[in-house]
């Protein structure tokens, strides 16, 4: 989801959540994110997991060349951005980059600064509320849905998986990448593995961040 500030001071107050920026390089790009924590808390800054789940897309060689992609609470847009680079080629990805209202202006700043002008274009910035915004993307659509941290609020988890289910086909895949933190994490697993097949298909021990390959029915194809 987003948009749900922390305390500074809180266990969360680490230098580089509160600096103004975040450098990456993925794709053979430099990705200079702004980051705001004071005005929107959680969505604007740059977790583990985005990072984590960028280096699995680049470093295990998924194609995302013609796919179509959209990624959930996407924050500060690194994950969509990566994703947006990666599917470069004669056929290129189109990616849709989603969080609430209150983050696209700033989303959207991220996403134009540091993607090319012939791959803007492909990379489309737009509003989901889990659950509420549903009628304005087709079901079954979507080649690979994307999620990094977006696991934390229980009161989300119905609308998150309704949406997951809303957004996907049989050849879909899920990839959510989150830290186990609490009795809550595993709780949304098991409402997970309730509706889709689940595997771990990547664990970051430095970090302490897991990636999860979601997919209807009993499937567990390779990418």
């Amino acid at each position: 989801m987003a948009l749900v500030p922390y305390e500074e001071g809180g266990g969360w107050g680490a230098r580089q959540l509160h600096s103004p920026w975040a450098t990456y390089r993925f794709a053979g790009s430099t990705i200079r994110l702004r980051q705001d924590w004071r005005r929107l808390g959680v969505a604007a800054v740059v977790w583990d997991a985005a990072v984590v789940l960028c280096a699995y897309l680049e470093i295990g060689g998924i194609d995302l060349r013609d796919r179509s992609v959209i990624e959930l609470g996407a924050g500060t847009g690194l994950l969509g951005i990566v994703a947006t680079l990666l599917g470069k080629g004669f056929f290129c990805a189109h990616v849709t980059i989603t969080d609430r209202a209150a983050a696209l202006e700033f989303l959207e700043s991220n996403v134009q600064a540091n993607l090319p002008s012939e791959l803007r274009p492909r990379a489309v910035v737009k509003e989901l509320t889990w659950g509420k915004d549903l009628d304005n993307f087709p079901p079954g659509a979507f080649d690979f849905i994307l999620g990094a941290d977006i696991v934390y609020l229980e009161e989300t988890f119905a609308e998150l998986l309704q949406t997951l289910e809303h957004l996907c086909s049989e050849q879909t895949v899920i990839l959510l990448s989150c830290r186990i933190r609490y009795e809550r994490d595993h709780k949304f697993l098991k409402m997970l593995r309730g509706r889709f097949s689940v595997y771990e298909v990547h664990y970051d021990s430095s970090k302490d961040v897991h990636i999860y390959k979601a997919q209807k029915g009993s499937r567990k194809d390779d990418f």
